[in-house]
């Protein structure tokens, strides 16, 4: 028999399992739905020296107390900070740690780090005043609950039970960093992503291929991933499911990450067309791609995706898809830009940001350029980075293109409150021209961004043209060789260049 160990998202306790681990008792496990100290009806027990160490310390408890041999132990959210603690204080009675819609922090890392309401980790960190003044963090009123992670699917009187029951959570267990011993590295462990919430196994296989070295660690280890389409909150919005789920990674299935590491990743295939040479000149994080002319040309700005790991090699401007594009550019009379620029984690878009901005100003400055005439195409998760030149477009500015592109942050980013929103900036995008490239296979939770950009733009008489791509997945450029993506490309590049020069794609004059 197994016996499941459940540990919840912050300002909870044991009751929100209350489904879900009937329905895994009606399976057969034996389940201990776990409140830790000043969590549920524990509340009244917490202080101000209330940490994580303390919650590390109620698990310990717990699982010595448990009768069955070997514990699956889970951790939702924040829960996995005082998993992982408890478990390698036991590692000989764990038999598998289940990381439930949450990554896996490293000795010495706080629970800060894994919080999305990246407001609130920045007033904890800048916090000034004794943790005996201000000791607790209020859970979420009503609707702002989506600020801790999306309550996609959950109904409305489960919601509303979460913001009763919901309890103050002790700061100290955000803040304080978790210790961890080695033993918990060589654990069996298994991912279960909640799509919703914006996490996949596609997700984390392009970071893998991208060289992420966290997520290569998590390949050597085995680590399995399991997926499920809901939000955050699954034990309220598919209890059912998610017991399913744990029911089959305790019996260690799920997708390896193993395999992934060994394939030649996508964005490093050749480039759907056949594009020449170009003259090609690097600037810092700018690369020139030069059309045969003496006299300054437009100029069309290609900003890659991410978030991508520090250390990216080769980088973005090296990737065939950037080299074709800048080439193709250039080869119809255009200068073709590509650039760096450091989105390395959710929290660089503004430094991101900064790097596009720099970038168009040296590219408008350079005699070659006319400066007036200038495009910038956004792809993927850069596309977040549009949501400045939609909100107040520059005179100098004559088209936006977004590529299988994200349109607003996903739930567990935390930006929800941020300017990197196109969603609601294309509102007073005015008419400057958009150039839509949209991909049949999108990945869900991008492709719902693309249609709440669409219904905005639609509501507020934004001109967006959109350009299908059938059979088209995320990254087509590279991925689908077929008539139809060539085409797509052919088409967006020219309709670009068409506003760049204010009517027929002519050479530059």
């Amino acid at each position: 028999m197994t016996a499941f160990v459940l540990v919840s998202e912050t300002c909870t306790g044991g009751w929100i399992w209350r489904e879900a681990a009937a329905r895994l008792r009606a399976s057969g496990a034996e389940v201990h739905p776990a409140t830790l100290t000043g969590m549920g009806d524990r509340r009244h027990l917490a202080g101000p020296a209330t940490d994580v160490e303390t919650h590390v310390q109620d698990l310990v408890q717990l699982i010595d107390h448990v009768d069955t041999p070997e514990v699956v132990v889970v951790g939702h959210g924040y829960g996995i900070h005082p998993v992982l603690g408890a478990a390698g204080r036991r590692p000989e009675r764990i038999a598998r740690i289940v990381h439930l819609d949450v990554g896996s922090p490293r000795d010495g890392d706080t629970a800060l780090a894994l919080l999305p309401d990246q407001a609130l980790c920045e007033r904890l960190l800048s916090r000034d005043g004794p943790v005996e003044e201000d000791w607790r963090v209020m859970p979420p009123a009503g609707g702002d609950w989506e600020r801790w992670g999306s309550t996609a699917g959950v109904p409305a009187d489960a919601l509303a039970r979460l913001s009763r029951l919901a309890a103050p959570q002790p700061v100290g267990t955000l803040t304080r960093p978790l210790r961890l011993s080695e033993a918990v590295s060589g654990l069996p462990a298994t991912g279960i992503l909640c799509t919703a919430n914006g996490s996949s196994i596609a997700m984390v296989e392009a970071r893998l291929r991208f060289g992420d070295p966290a997520l290569r660690e998590l390949a050597d280890r085995g680590v399995r991933l399991l997926e499920i389409g809901t939000g955050h909150w699954p034990m309220l919005s598919c209890p059912d499911e998610l017991a399913e789920l744990l029911l089959r990674a305790a019996d260690g299935e799920g997708r390896r990450l193993d395999g992934v590491a060994g394939e030649i990743p996508g964005h490093l295939r050749p480039f759907l067309l056949d594009v020449p040479q170009r003259r090609r000149e690097r600037t810092g994080r700018i690369d020139f791609h030069l059309p045969d002319s003496d006299r300054p040309c437009p100029a069309v700005v290609f900003v890659h995706g991410g978030p991508l790991p520090a250390g990216t090699h080769p980088t973005p401007r090296d990737w065939p898809a950037f080299t074709g594009y800048g080439r193709y550019a250039a080869s119809l009379g255009v200068v073709g830009v590509t650039v760096d620029h450091r989105l390395h984690g959710l929290a660089d878009h503004g430094r991101a940001a900064d790097d596009v901005a720099e970038a168009v100003a040296l590219v408008r400055a350079d005699p070659r350029v006319d400066g007036e005439r200038i495009a910038l195409w956004y792809f993927s998760g850069g596309g977040l980075l549009a949501a400045d030149v939609l909100a107040a477009p520059p005179p100098w500015l004559r088209c936006v293109a977004a590529s299988y592109p994200v349109l607003a942050p996903l739930p567990n980013w935390g930006l929800g409150d941020s300017r990197f929103r196109p969603v609601d900036a294309v509102r007073t995008a005015g008419r400057l021209p958009v150039v839509l490239t949209r991909v049949e296979l999108e990945r869900p939770e991008f492709a719902v961004t693309v249609e709440e950009f669409l219904t905005a733009a639609k509501e507020s008489g934004a001109d967006v043209e959109v350009i299908d791509v059938p059979g088209g997945h995320h990254g087509f450029e590279t991925l689908d060789h077929t008539e139809g993506a060539r085409n797509a490309v052919e088409r967006a590049v020219r309709s670009v260049l068409g506003h760049l020069r204010g009517g027929a794609a002519a050479e530059c004059s």
